[in-house]
């Protein structure tokens, strides 16, 4: 007999529990002093960041550039969004150049060519080795001695020449399309843009080398690595990296004994069934269909661009004879692969959320389905309108500034033009609220504001929250590229490391105790101690972002430190999702959620691996970060994290919302579950076959011959092979995200087949809370 929904219950929240009452504390304490570092780190920020002079002059007082020039190419690298096309500081896309490690190789070279005609009227080639070795000397002062803080900065003549030199090569570079290089031209440069981003990228690389005043690095810590120009690692890089590694196997150890000792403990509270069998869909539940078939569209087309840039990767002129870079250019479609898996794993979990909140609060407010339809169609017009705006801006179409607002931001993973920002602000707010006032019931039956419930709230106000930051300052750009990647972080890392990871720990925990699977006292202890945990690691590893980007000296410190504890709450993750939950369910039988608990698990496994020992245990201590940042062992990081712990989640929501509207009707999971399997593999055929294998060539490379060499295409000519072995995984992956769209189609089928509720208002006749 089918039962339908239940308020879940009131009740003790643990306020009386000294377990439970401690670790609130705890919590509210971990908040204060985790914002309290960022909120200071962001004063330091702004107050050290590389300055920016008013003129650069040669030594006879001309000025060749200014901070209007710079400002203006900075403008026109986000315009141009050629952080999808190379990087800057290691930050963006790993197919073109890092341009500043590619200028500051510039400019030492023609600053060394211009001092060996100057003192011995001989080329560079032509000097004996120690007049070779007195030249490098010379160029290395004259760069470490760029004196940045000044408001007029005189540059000797050697290093002026050369300045104009690579100025004028880049313009030429810049303004014509190299498909053999796999560069096109963006639209809408001209002559003047070109120069103004050549003296922006300029600017940038002398800060990479320019010594911090008082210090003996630069403003970068010395990164990149360019032994030819004088950058190696700092001291407090390598003290850092060691007070890392011995912090972080103290607090491994020191958790999990917290965890089993006073965490950990057998459950003997009494468990409730707050959501048994299949009741009744409301009408906003009907209405959450669409949201899981567009997530499965957005997924096919984030494919797609990423199958063609994989392509690029191994074959850049072209795409089996067929020239396609003119109409689509590599920036375009990094902008698609990295924007659509934010924009449908997002959209998963808002259906999801929005599917869910009916059931955890008994029914829903009266016009509640409307809203659902209204939040769809806003947030549709988002993602059309943001990716006309990604391809638009790219191709030159918009004039007079309108590209900042509805074009391409042109920094990776917030792409987005302004006015699509704000409207996805807007609709993430707006889910909040309806997830709010449909739960709204249950919230209120709770005691204090610490309950299960209430942080499952709070994590849906959190992801809408951080998004703001992304869009700091409002209405124009910074003029700091610090500044700017600043507050991108903020977004990317906070949403992926704390919000993401919230909500994933606040609604698997509120799935097991409202299935009967454990107690609420339970669930609410270790959805405490993890986010705890989380708000540690999340916060404040924000730092390891920041090592290289001109950022102060702190973030090697702080990010060194609280980036290691990511790993932690991961780690109890993992044991929870494969050990002790996995034998919950088997205990079980006929557990109907088994296909959507398996993207959970596997969830929980990638997330271990990917965001941590791929993340937080590999590439974050600052020594190895300081030679590995910005290469394929990051790819493999970033594939494995976001997609191995957040996209497989979201489907497993997805599974989760599906196997509801399906009701007692036939339920067939071979399609999901080989889906899941297809995932898996393929993922693991993107490590060994090409991920790890260009990544560790590359970092020797990088150790080898500086960093530069290691992002050149010269490099990349030698990995021809590994890039085409990309292929297999693609091939085994996209064959899962067909099957999974398959399915979600064919499941959705029997949506209009479900009963809706008749109760008034959409409100369902609560049936009695069953204890076990």
């Amino acid at each position: 007999m089918r039962s339908s929904q239940t308020l879940s219950g009131s009740g003790d929240d643990g306020t009386h529990d000294v377990v439970i009452r401690n670790l609130k504390i705890a919590l509210l304490l971990t908040l204060v002093v985790t914002v309290g570092i960022l909120i200071y780190g962001t004063f330091v920020t702004y107050s050290q960041v590389p300055p920016l002079p008013g003129r650069f002059l040669d030594p006879q007082g001309q000025v060749f550039m200014t901070r209007h020039d710079v400002v203006a190419g900075k403008a026109a690298f986000q315009e141009a969004d050629l952080m999808d096309y190379g990087s800057i500081y290691g930050m963006g896309s790993y197919f073109g150049e890092d341009y500043t490690a590619q200028f500051l190789h510039a400019l030492g070279r023609h600053t060394e060519q211009a001092l060996a005609k100057a003192r011995y009227g001989k080329s560079l080639r032509a000097l004996t080795v120690g007049q070779r070795y007195t030249v490098r000397a010379r160029m290395r002062e004259d760069l470490q001695g760029i004196a940045l803080r000044d408001a007029r900065v005189t540059l000797p003549a050697a290093l002026a020449k050369a300045v104009r030199e690579v100025r004028t090569r880049a313009v030429g570079e810049l303004l014509h399309n190299h498909f053999a290089h796999g560069w096109t031209r963006p639209g809408g440069f001209d002559h003047a843009k070109a120069q103004h981003l050549a003296d922006f990228l300029i600017y940038s690389a002398m800060t990479t080398i320019a010594r911090r005043p008082g210090r003996t690095f630069s403003y970068t810590n010395n990164w990149p690595y360019a032994p030819t120009e004088g950058n190696t690692p700092t001291t407090p890089t390598f003290i850092w990296t060691w007070i890392s590694f011995a912090w972080v196997m103290f607090a491994t150890g020191a958790v999990i004994y917290l965890f089993y000792r006073y965490i950990h403990t057998e459950d003997r509270s009494p468990r409730e069934v707050l959501i048994a069998g299949f009741p009744p869909l409301t009408e906003s539940q009907r209405k959450t269909g669409k949201y899981f078939v567009t997530v499965a569209a957005l997924f096919l087309v984030q494919i797609a661009a990423g199958t063609l840039m994989a392509h690029d990767y191994a074959e850049r002129a072209n795409f089996y004879g067929l020239s396609l870079d003119r109409i689509l250019p590599f920036a375009f479609l990094r902008s698609v692969h990295i924007q659509l898996p934010i924009l449908w794993i997002g959209l998963a979990w808002i259906g999801a959320g929005l599917f869910i909140a009916p059931m955890i609060g008994g029914g829903e407010p009266k016009g509640q389905g409307r809203l659902v339809d209204l939040l769809y169609v806003a947030t549709v017009a988002i993602v059309v309108g943001g990716l006309f705006g990604d391809y638009a801006g790219i191709k030159g179409w918009f004039t007079h500034g309108s590209w900042f607002w509805f074009g391409n931001q042109g920094l990776s993973y917030l792409e987005l033009g302004r006015a699509y920002q704000m409207g996805l602000f807007a609709g993430l707010s707006f889910w909040s609220v309806l997830v709010g006032r449909a739960m709204w019931p249950a919230l209120k039956a709770r005691k204090g504001f610490l309950s299960v419930e209430h942080i499952l709230f709070y994590s849906t106000v959190n992801i809408a929250l951080l998004y703001v930051f992304g869009m700091i300052p409002v209405t124009s750009i910074a003029s700091s590229f610090t500044i700017t990647d600043f507050w991108r972080w903020w977004v990317v890392h906070l949403w992926v490391e704390q919000a993401f990871e919230l909500f994933v720990v606040a609604v698997t925990g509120y799935f097991l105790m409202a299935l009967g699977l454990v107690s609420r006292r339970t669930t609410l202890i270790a959805i405490l101690f993890e986010t705890i945990l989380v708000f540690l690691g999340g916060d404040d590893g924000i730092g390891h972002h920041m090592y290289w980007v001109g950022d102060p000296g702190m973030w090697l410190s702080v990010g060194s430190l609280f980036s290691y504890i990511e790993v932690l709450p991961l780690v109890l993750l993992v044991i929870e999702a494969l050990i002790e939950q996995r034998d919950l369910i088997r205990s079980q039988k006929d557990f109907p959620h088994a296909l959507a608990y398996k993207y959970v698990i596997g969830s929980a496994f990638w997330n271990f691996v990917g965001a941590g020992v791929f993340g937080g245990g590999l590439i974050n201590a600052p020594l190895v970060n300081y030679y590995e940042h910005g290469t394929f062992l990051t790819l493999a990081h970033a594939h494995t994290a976001l997609f191995g712990a957040f996209g497989l989640i979201a489907i497993g929501l997805v599974y989760f919302s599906l196997r509801y509207m399906n009701g007692e009707g036939p339920w067939d999971e071979t399609m999901g579950a080989t889906a899941f399997w297809l995932f898996n593999a393929g993922m693991a055929l993107w490590l060994t076959l090409n991920f790890w294998p260009i990544g560790f060539r590359q970092l020797a490379a990088v150790y080898e011959h500086g960093y530069a060499y290691a992002r050149s295409l010269s490099f990349y000519n030698t990995t021809t092979t590994y890039q085409w072995l990309r292929m297999p995984g693609d091939i085994v992956f996209s064959a899962g995200a067909l099957l999974l769209a398959v399915d979600i189609v064919r499941k959705l089928k029997v949506l209009w087949g479900r009963q809706s509720p008749a109760a008034a208002g959409g409100r369902l006749t609560p049936a009695p809370r069953r204890s076990l």
